[in-house]
């Protein structure tokens, strides 16, 4: 062995010792940087969004474009190495880094293109939903995307995704027309309804177990560049009655209007009075993603509701819009979240949040409710893996603390708090919100029974040596 020789974990758990000529002859193949722990970007790089994932690859392969992913896809396949795959590295569960193995690192890729009169827009997969709507937002449109800026593209797309505007667009994966893709054989191929139909069936929504997809060509929706939205926000003595008139407010708003509803301590944010920093209040999220006077009227009632403590609630650009929650969620804290798919928003359910909402153990943490229902619900169940198109809400239990000292007391919350939730669900679950310890039995409850069947047949089919396993993977089930 000489000093530069690499032990790096392979796909059966055990290790492989890669030498120096071979490292060399893959160098030869890459154009972008290949990263060991000895470099001083190492950890850059292999630390994601969520800090509680600390996870060590033994080689990074910064990808810089299409051929380098290949490159690196057929290395991982020649000498049968564990590896991963990282986008945004926004997912909860850490699934874009391996422990010992080879990271294959799309962030570097973040080329956008609209095709402003077809209104399309092609994206490679390292681009961030700041990076797609920073572009589209320039033509008045814009993707079916999430709700922080920093989150990666990928990572949302293939396990469903869902945002402001998925109650006129549908799952994000809904709106994708086309993928290039680098598969488990080792080729650069086109996915949509008429080519690699199978492919293309299963990457929207059955999450990156069936290729690496490089790019992603979205249809888009007219939007801003100005929208009316913002947040209004009440004491905590209020939770019961403002939760009440969520329910009733969303039940009967058009699909221009997508709210969210969160219940947590009131953090420092400047928009927020000092006298309710740290105490409990209850804020409504409204956006209203047609033209902003008609959203002046529509999303008066809240603005109107009770004698909100703060309101932001007013015509901005839609792009910063995106942004708004971004400083709710920083890099770097520890993340742990449980998630329920709603049919409704039943009374019950408000009386649990309101309970819990009452032991919240962290200044971070939230209780929050997610309007999706509409497009999705008209689509057929199979019309892709993500499914759950009986779902109009997205419950989700979103525990965010600082130190490891304080891990246990809030998971212990966050799981207490899911198991109350629980009962009003609809049974489905959203695979990207899953955490790295929920298992193939939650893994199930993401996809119907003739779905999950024809995913793990597909699987076998497309990647039977399980190259793409750093997944919430299909074999197991």
């Amino acid at each position: 062995m000489t000093t530069n020789d690499l032990d790096i974990t392979t796909l059966d758990g055990g290790s492989a010792r890669l030498s120096q000529q071979q490292l060399d002859t893959f160098r030869g193949q890459f154009r972008g940087a290949l990263l060991r722990a000895s470099d001083p970007t190492y950890d850059e790089v292999r630390l994601v969004w969520n800090a509680m994932i600390d996870r060590r690859p033994a080689l990074i392969a910064r990808c810089t474009g299409t051929a380098d992913v290949l490159a690196a896809v057929r290395f991982a396949r020649a000498h049968r190495l564990l590896s991963s795959v990282r986008g945004g590295g926004h997912n909860i569960a850490g699934l874009a880094v391996c422990d010992g193995g080879l990271l294959i690192d799309l962030s570097l890729m973040r080329g956008v293109w609209v095709d402003a009169p077809a209104h399309t827009v092609r994206a490679q997969a390292g681009c961030t939903l700041a990076d797609v709507d920073r572009e589209t937002q320039l033509h008045g449109q814009s993707a079916v995307l999430g709700f922080v800026s920093a989150t990666g593209i990928a990572g949302l797309t293939t396990g469903g995704g869902f945002g402001w505007l998925s109650r006129r667009g549908g799952w994000t994966c809904d709106t994708v027309v086309s993928m290039e893709v680098v598969t488990a054989a080792g080729e650069v191929v086109r996915a949509s309804e008429k080519e690699n139909a199978d492919l293309f069936w299963c990457l929207r929504g059955g999450g990156g177990n069936f290729g690496i997809v490089t790019s992603f060509e979205y249809r888009m929706l007219p939007v801003g560049p100005e929208v009316m939205a913002g947040a209004a926000a009440w004491a905590g003595d209020d939770i019961g009655d403002a939760l009440a008139f969520f329910r009733e407010y969303t039940a009967a708003s058009p699909r221009e209007v997508s709210c969210a509803c969160v219940v947590r301590l009131a953090p420092p944010a400047p928009w927020l009075p000092p006298a309710v920093h740290g105490k409990l209040v209850v804020m409504i999220i409204g956006v209203h993603t047609g033209k902003p006077a008609d959203g002046e009227a529509l999303l008066a009632p809240i603005k109107s509701f009770r004698k909100p403590v703060a309101d932001i609630i007013t015509r901005r650009p839609y792009a910063q819009m995106q942004g708004l929650l971004d400083g709710t969620q920083p890099k770097g804290r520890r993340y742990y979240w449980k998630s329920e798919y709603l049919a409704s928003v039943e009374p019950g359910l408000v009386d649990v949040y309101n309970r819990r909402a009452a032991t919240l153990p962290s200044p971070h943490s939230g209780l929050i409710l997610f309007q999706i229902g509409g497009a999705l619900n008209e689509l057929p169940a199979d019309h892709s893996p993500a499914g759950n198109r009986d779902a109009t809400f997205v419950a989700n239990i979103a525990s965010s603390w600082e130190k490891a000292a304080d891990d246990a007391v809030n998971v212990a919350w966050t799981r207490e708090t899911w198991e109350a939730v629980r009962p009003f669900g609809t049974g489905g679950a959203y695979i990207n919100f899953m955490t790295e310890d929920e298992g193939s039995d939650r893994t199930r409850n993401a996809y119907s029974a003739g779905i999950l069947d024809r995913l793990a047949k597909l699987k076998r089919r497309l990647d039977p040596d399980d190259l793409f396993r750093h997944t919430k993977r299909l074999t197991d089930i």
